[in-house]
């Protein structure tokens, strides 16, 4: 049998990663067009793959850097996993375990506090210390049903912008929207060129509408018009598909929300990927033109440095409590941390709870509660008065959300 070794990507050999990647997703190829557009996305930095006998990558595991807001609205570097793979011919020998371990000791022996990424499969990352952390929704709304309450949205206007005016405006109008929720990441200048400009100036049919109000740009939506019609209902609408949609003032977002609900010959408007507390159905006299369509994890996020990570977030109020953490793949964040209003710090004290690294992920933001857990056995509960006062200190006031694919 091959054996396979796993180190950096080096310069020049992104390309026949990509391809890797590409084949493990049953994908093509990068054409040499694709390639030309996707090379700035793709840097050898952040990367290790696992290499045959032959120098032949057979897996790959990338990464770049972030910065992801957590509850309390400080930014945290973080390392967004863009893309992880191995070939068919070369799975189930651990190569992907190899690959996630080189790639959390890189990242804990730089000082990057968390990693993020989006699951292809619900069922990989747990074991490599990842949970969910943050949930989204599909929506649809029935356009012909879907009335505004009066007065809504109506603050400003929204004009259609060109593929090239989109590429060259809306990446610094994004920054706009930066810290306004736990889960919400920045996007360097590197994720544009292969997650939005390849998009908008594709053959895809892609439209970018911006929204503007009495301070300027604060608003975009990115959506594709999919014809729905056939020989059994000819007269059948269009259908509106939301990429994305973000808004600086609940005035833009209600306003880009008008918009599509204005547009004429459509028989719905729908998106995945949305805030779980998104009101839609509070902009319409009639609610139930919305429907969720699905409910489903987006940003699984790793706790790489416990103590940093703790410590960076703000906490609700409550008497704190004793967390003990336990990490098998980076030892180093095992131990009890005493968490509380005023802040985070190690502790020799008896816990009051005890959970894996993946668990105190899936709970970093915000979402889901310690009770909860405790129910399915992922935290043990040492002192039963603990979980009530774990739930008030993690708790957000808003959902945390993550709103950008990698």
């Amino acid at each position: 049998m091959s054996e396979f070794h796993v180190r950096a990507v080096a310069e020049g050999e992104q390309r026949a990663c990509l391809d890797v990647l590409s084949q493990s997703l049953h994908g093509k190829p990068a054409s040499d067009e694709v390639w030309a557009k996707m090379a700035p996305s793709w840097p050898a930095a952040g990367k290790f793959a696992a290499f045959d006998d032959h120098g032949t990558p057979v897996g790959i595991t990338s990464s770049f850097e972030v910065e992801l807001t957590v509850p309390g609205g400080q930014k945290l570097v973080t390392a967004a996993v863009d893309g992880v793979g191995v070939r068919a011919d070369w799975t189930r020998r651990g190569i992907l375990t190899s690959m996630m371990a080189a790639q959390l000791e890189d990242l804990a022996a730089r000082g990057v506090p968390l990693a993020a990424l989006h699951a292809s499969e619900a069922v990989i990352y747990g074991r490599f210390g990842y949970g969910a952390a943050t949930f989204c929704r599909g929506v649809s709304v029935e356009r012909p049903r879907a009335q505004l309450r009066d007065g809504v949205g109506r603050e400003g206007v929204v004009r259609f912008v060109t593929p090239a005016e989109a590429v060259e405006r809306v990446p610094a109008l994004y920054n706009r929207f930066e810290g306004t929720r736990p889960g919400f990441v920045s996007r360097p200048a590197g994720w544009w060129p292969g997650f939005f400009d390849r998009v908008v100036t594709g053959d895809d049919g892609y439209r970018v509408a911006v929204h503007s109000g009495p301070d300027g740009d604060d608003g975009f939506v990115v959506y594709q018009t999919i014809d729905t019609r056939d020989r059994q209902a000819p007269e059948r609408g269009a259908l509106l598909d939301i990429r994305e949609l973000h808004a600086a003032t609940p005035q833009a977002w209600a306003g880009l929300w008008r918009f599509l609900l204005s547009i004429d010959l459509v028989s719905a408007v729908a998106g995945r990927g949305r805030p779980l507390d998104e009101p839609l159905a509070e902009l319409l006299t009639d609610p139930r033109a919305v429907n969720t369509t699905e409910v489903i994890d987006d940003l699984w996020l790793r706790l790489v440095d416990v103590f940093a990570a703790l410590r960076a977030r703000s906490y609700g109020t409550a008497e704190p409590v004793v967390l003990e953490v336990h990490d098998k793949q980076l030892p180093g964040n095992d131990g009890r941390y005493v968490v509380g209003p005023d802040g985070v710090e190690r502790t020799a004290t008896e816990a009051d709870l005890r959970l894996d690294v993946a668990t105190l992920s899936s709970l970093y933001l915000g979402h889901g509660l310690f009770g909860d857990l405790a129910l399915s056995g992922r935290v043990e509960v040492l002192d039963e008065a603990a979980v009530a006062r774990a739930d008030a200190l993690f708790h957000t006031a808003r959902t945390p959300w993550c709103g950008t694919f990698f």
